[in-house]
């Protein structure tokens, strides 16, 4: 793949924050977002973590749990939160590895990935909290060759730009990023070059 897309238009990873699930409508009107875009853009969503990530952070905090076991089952529950948006994302294809992107994406559509298998595989990121899902959004944008990485946070506005303390070191250089904040979810379609 090249970053000018091989097979129609540029591939975009777009980040879908878990915290999302907890405001009401917002995941509804991303999702319907995405599905829109997905009939002329070429899209991967990862997955954040949200509720099935706070379980693995309430569960560590009563339980003693290393910072393997406790990293390998926050990525365990970005593929829980990708079968959520696989499903409320129209057309969407869940995949697992980079190999099933394209066959998913083709020249347009939306795959979500579920990434615990190719991130075990790859094993990039420090086992610790400072690497989160937007870190693993950012490894998959360079391993993809993206041309854009766009992260959708729960925050209501343009101050919610903070990204986990891995995300700079990981992200490859020249990769254009930007964060959506949930309140400006039509940005996603001026950002993809989809809107007038």
């Amino acid at each position: 793949m090249t970053r000018a897309g091989s097979r129609g238009a540029p591939l975009t990873v777009l980040k879908i924050g878990g915290g999302l699930t907890v405001l009401p409508g917002a995941l509804e009107a991303v999702c319907a977002t995405v599905s829109e875009l997905g009939r002329t853009q070429r899209i991967v969503v990862v997955p954040g973590g949200g509720p099935f990530a706070d379980a693995v952070r309430t569960f560590e905090a009563s339980h003693a749990l290393s910072a393997d076991a406790a990293h390998w089952m926050a990525i365990l529950a970005m593929d829980q939160y990708a079968h959520v948006l696989a499903e409320r994302i129209v057309g969407a294809r869940m995949v697992e590895d980079p190999g099933a992107v394209e066959e998913s994406v083709g020249m347009a559509g939306v795959a979500v990935l579920a990434p615990s298998r190719w991130m075990r595989a790859a094993d990039v990121l420090p086992h610790s909290w400072q690497a989160t899902s937007d870190s693993v959004a950012a490894f998959v944008a360079g391993a993809l060759d993206a041309a854009r990485l766009i992260l959708v946070k729960p925050a209501s506005d343009e101050s919610a730009t903070t990204v986990d303390p891995c995300f700079r070191s990981v992200l490859p250089a020249g990769l254009p990023w930007t964060v959506v904040p949930r309140g400006r979810v039509s940005e996603m379609a001026r950002l993809l070059g989809a809107a007038p």
